[in-house]
C-alpha cells in the first residue's frame, strides 16, 4: 500500500530525496536538543517550543517541495522574471524597514505566527531561475555582448547589489553562483573574467552604500589576527573538539548552552559534537550526493534550460552548505550563513523546499522523457 502510494504520488531522482529526508530528520533532532535550553528560559519551562514549532516548518517545507515538485519546471521560468521584480522593491523595504539583526535590516517579522521572511531568499530563487532561462534562451548567440550578456549583468549586478545593502555573504555567494551558472551555460571564460570585475565593483559599492561594511572588515580583520579567536569561533572549536570520533550521543550537547546562534550558523558544530566526526563527514557526504545529482542534469537534460536550473539550484545550496560548516570549523571568516536543511530558520526552509521541488521537477520531467526518446541530448 505504501509502496503504491509512494510510487504515484513521490517522482524525481529518489537519491534526492532520500538526502532531503535524512537531513531534514537530523534537522529536527538537533535543533531540539540545541533549543532546549532557550525554550526553557523564553517560554517559562516550555522545551518543546522549538521542537513543534522548527518541525511545524520542516513539514511545510517538505509540503512546498512536493508541490513544487509536481509543477512542469518551465513554467518556473515564467514566473521568475515577475519574481525579480517584485524582489527589487521588497529589498529595498526590508533595508529601510526590516527587523534589525545585528545591525542589519535583513528580515520582516510575520505577524501573528513569529516567523521571519527574508526577501533575499526570493530574491535568490528568482535570480538563479531567471538566468538560467536567459542563459538558455541566448545559446546560439551567447557570445553577442549586447544581446546576451548586458541583460545578465544589469540583473545579477542589480540583486547581489541590492542584497549586499545588509548581507554581504548572502550577495557574494549569490554572484559566485551566477558565476559558475554562466560557465557551464557556455558563456566565454574572457567574457567571465569581465563580468566578474563588474560585478565585484557593483557588489562593492552596495557594501559601502550600506551598513555591513564596519561589520565585514571586522570580521575578516579577527580572521587573520593570530592573537584574536571569535568568542562564537571558541566555542564552535570546543564543541568540534570535544564531540571525537563517534560523539557524545543524541541531546548530550554541551556548548549549545554558551554558543551563541548554535541552532542556526553554528548547527555544524553541535552535530558533531553529538554525533562526532562520523556524524560531520556524514553530513558533507549527503551534500556531496545531492550536488552530484542536481548536476546529472545538466548532462541528462533534453533541454539547455532543465540542465542550467537543476545545476544552479543545487550549486546555490550546496555552496551555502560548505560555507557554513567552513566557518564552523575555522577556515573562513564568521558569514552568519545557516546551514540548508539542517539549520533553525523562518521562511527560509520553504524557499529551500521550493527549491528542492524545481530540481524534483527537472528530474520528473527527464524521466517522462527517457522512455520515448530513448537518448537524452545534452547541453550542447
Amino acid at each position: 500500500m505504501i509502496k503504491e502510494w509512494v510510487e504515484k504520488n513521490i517522482k524525481g531522482d529518489p537519491m534526492i530525496w532520500c538526502v532531503v529526508i535524512a537531513l531534514s530528520l537530523m534537522s529536527v533532532l538537533v535543533v531540539y536538543s540545541a533549543t532546549r535550553s532557550l525554550a526553557y528560559k523564553m517560554m517559562q519551562g516550555n522545551t518543546e517550543y522549538y521542537l513543534f514549532k522548527h518541525g511545524g516548518l520542516v513539514v511545510l517545507s517538505l509540503g512546498a517541495m512536493w508541490a513544487a515538485h509536481w509543477v512542469d519546471y518551465r513554467f518556473y521560468a515564467k514566473l521568475s522574471r515577475l519574481a525579480l521584480w517584485i524582489s527589487v522593491p521588497l529589498l529595498l523595504l526590508v533595508y529601510f524597514f526590516g527587523r534589525n539583526i545585528n545591525s542589519a535590516s535583513r528580515q520582516f517579522l510575520i505577524p501573528y505566527i513569529g516567523s521571519s521572511f527574508q526577501p533575499s531568499d526570493l530574491a535568490k530563487l528568482a535570480l538563479i531561475t531567471s538566468l538560467a532561462a536567459m542563459l538558455a534562451k541566448r545559446q546560439q548567440h551567447i557570445d553577442d555582448i549586447k544581446e546576451s550578456l548586458i541583460p545578465i549583468l544589469i540583473w545579477c549586478g542589480v540583486i547581489c547589489g541590492l542584497i549586499a545593502l545588509a548581507n554581504f555573504s548572502t550577495a557574494f555567494l549569490l554572484f559566485a553562483t551566477c558565476m559558475l551558472l554562466m560557465f557551464i551555460g557556455r558563456v566565454p571564460v574572457k567574457y567571465l573574467f569581465s563580468l566578474i570585475a563588474i560585478g565585484f565593483v557593483l557588489v562593492t559599492v552596495g557594501l559601502y552604500a550600506g551598513d555591513r561594511l564596519p561589520t565585514v572588515i571586522g570580521r575578516i580583520e579577527r580572521f587573520f589576527d593570530p592573537t584574536l579567536v571569535p568568542f562564537q569561533a571558541e566555542q564552535s572549536f570546543i564543541a568540534i573538539a570535544t564531540g571525537g570520533t563517534l560523539g557524545k550521543g543524541i541531546g548530550h550537547n554541551e556548548q549549545s548552552n554558551i554558543l551563541p546562534n548554535a541552532y542556526n550558523d553554528f548547527i555544524y558544530a553541535i552535530i558533531v559534537e553529538e554525533y562526532g566526526m562520523v556524524g560531520g563527514v556524514a553530513v558533507i557526504i549527503l551534500y556531496l550526493v545531492f550536488l552530484y545529482r542536481g548536476m546529472l542534469a545538466v548532462s541528462r537534460s533534453d533541454r539547455a534550460f532543465g540542465g542550467l536550473l537543476s545545476a544552479g539550484l543545487a550549486f546555490s545550496l550546496v555552496i551555502q552548505a560548505f560555507t557554513n560548516m567552513a566557518v564552523a570549523v575555522g577556515l573562513i571568516p564568521i558569514t552568519g550563513q545557516p546551514l540548508p536543511l539542517l539549520s533553525m530558520g523562518g521562511t527560509s526552509l520553504l524557499f529551500t523546499g521550493m527549491s528542492i521541488g524545481i530540481i524534483l521537477s527537472v528530474s520528473r520531467e527527464r524521466e517522462k522523457s527517457e522512455p520515448r526518446s530513448g537518448k537524452i541530448k545534452g547541453l550542447a
